[in-house]
């Protein structure tokens, strides 16, 4: 059976993500540990990880990872940028750690001025710089597909196999494949042909081993239109299948799989909840 959990929210403490992820019926779940729109983060307490880790046994939610700033660009060719990002992904790292959340998940980054080759080589080096400054860190980094808009880096597998392979420590990191992502970035998995197109691919590239999370969301916009909009399960471009065939791809029973879809209610009824229920009739 598929592990399904949701993104949800830190408001009033880290545990509370923990009581909304289980009474939306989920088995794992993904939080913020800070603001993800500011670089300064307020300390966590003793009390916040007490208080998570007993909601995480109680509730019996299990996979936590949590989501870094969007403010992050460790592909940026600005030196004062690239040097924040650095300090901002460590001190990410290692609230996760405090928290017992074994992954962070990161946009890699827009090259913006410099080149695609450039920005992948300044991701690997910051990767490289975050690690040699976070030696011990249990918590592992995991670079997220991205749909590709603008001059952001990870809309390929080629480009997150370059970050990965150029770094000096690959055993570190690993891949968040995120649904609505690859679909935008011109990846089509909709058809049992084309999705087996594409995880081979991405297995021959990456490593099946490196897909350490995904993100379930259907896309609001269409094959290869490299726009980063995600739409309820089934009610997208992607339709229903896609996640049909994810779900009961026995590659990926054992990996965590969690909900970036827009927030909400419908007639009532929670759309976490909504989402959750259409995925789970999708597991043969």
């Amino acid at each position: 059976m598929a592990i399904l959990g949701a993104h949800m929210s830190i408001a009033g403490g880290y545990y509370k993500a923990v009581d909304a992820a289980a009474k939306a019926g989920c088995q794992c779940v993904q939080l913020f540990t800070k603001n993800n729109n500011q670089w300064r983060a307020k300390p966590i307490v003793e009390d916040d990880v007490r208080r998570f880790a007993a909601a995480m046994a109680e509730q019996q939610i299990g996979h936590p990872i949590s989501h870094a700033s969007y403010l992050i660009n460790l592909a940026s060719p600005a030196q004062e940028l690239w040097t924040k990002s650095i300090d901002a992904m460590i001190v990410e790292l290692l609230r996760a750690e405090q928290l017992g959340v074994p992954y962070v998940v990161v946009h890699p980054g827009a090259y913006t001025t410099s080149s695609e080759a450039e920005g992948i080589a300044r991701v690997a080096a910051a990767l490289d710089e975050v690690h040699g400054q976070a030696p011990g860190c249990k918590s592992q980094l995991l670079l997220e597909t991205t749909a590709g808009q603008g001059s952001c880096l990870g809309c390929t597998f080629e480009q997150l196999a370059g970050m990965i392979d150029a770094s000096a420590d690959p055993d570190r990191l690993g891949v968040c494949l995120d649904t609505c992502h690859v679909f935008a970035a011109g990846y089509a998995i909709g058809d049992p042909k084309s999705y087996r197109a594409t995880m081979t691919r991405f297995g021959k590239l990456i490593g099946h081993d490196k897909l350490k999370a995904l993100h379930l969301n259907d896309s609001l916009k269409p094959l290869g239109s490299r726009v980063d909009r995600h739409a309820h399960i089934g009610r997208g471009e992607l339709g229903l299948e896609p996640f049909r065939l994810l779900l009961n791809d026995r590659r990926f029973k054992k990996t965590p799989m969690y909900l970036e879809t827009p927030k909400g209610e419908e007639d009532g009824e929670d759309l976490d909840v909504i989402n959750l229920r259409t995925l789970r009739g999708l597991v043969a």
